[in-house]
């Protein structure tokens, strides 16, 4: 029996809060983690966001950033770095790059929609 999970690059889709994302891993079996590959493109800026009871960690694979989590101040991040947010925590990441801003996206326990809240004071 496999456990392997397969993944269709074409199905990364850019969302409302200004991010690429491909979801890696995210199933209703696996409760415990989700994993999603994000991509923000440079110049670009993600909304403030944040999770309710998930804890979510960015694992910077490609380019640069400056992120920002909670009431603290922007934080350069760049590949090998590892930014961890807190439940409730409100975060944002700018592409401060001149090429994508790769990162793994890893919550836990798995990411779900209904977690997410726009805390974003600019409209869409």
């Amino acid at each position: 029996m496999s456990h392997i999970h397969r993944v269709d690059p074409a199905s990364e889709r850019l969302t409302e809060e200004r991010c690429h994302i491909l979801e890696l891993a995210n199933h209703a079996g696996d409760e415990a983690l989700s994993i999603a590959r994000a991509r923000v493109e440079p110049g670009v800026c993600t909304r403030w966001h944040r999770l309710a009871g998930i804890t979510e960690r960015y694992l910077i694979l490609e380019g640069e950033g400056l992120v920002e989590v909670g009431e603290h101040a922007a934080q350069a991040v760049s590949p090998g770095d590892v930014v961890l947010i807190a439940p409730g925590e409100r975060q944002r990441i700018r592409n401060s790059g001149t090429r994508d801003l790769v990162f793994l996206a890893l919550c836990t326990p798995r990411f779900r929609w209904d977690a997410y809240e726009d805390v974003d004071p600019a409209p869409l």
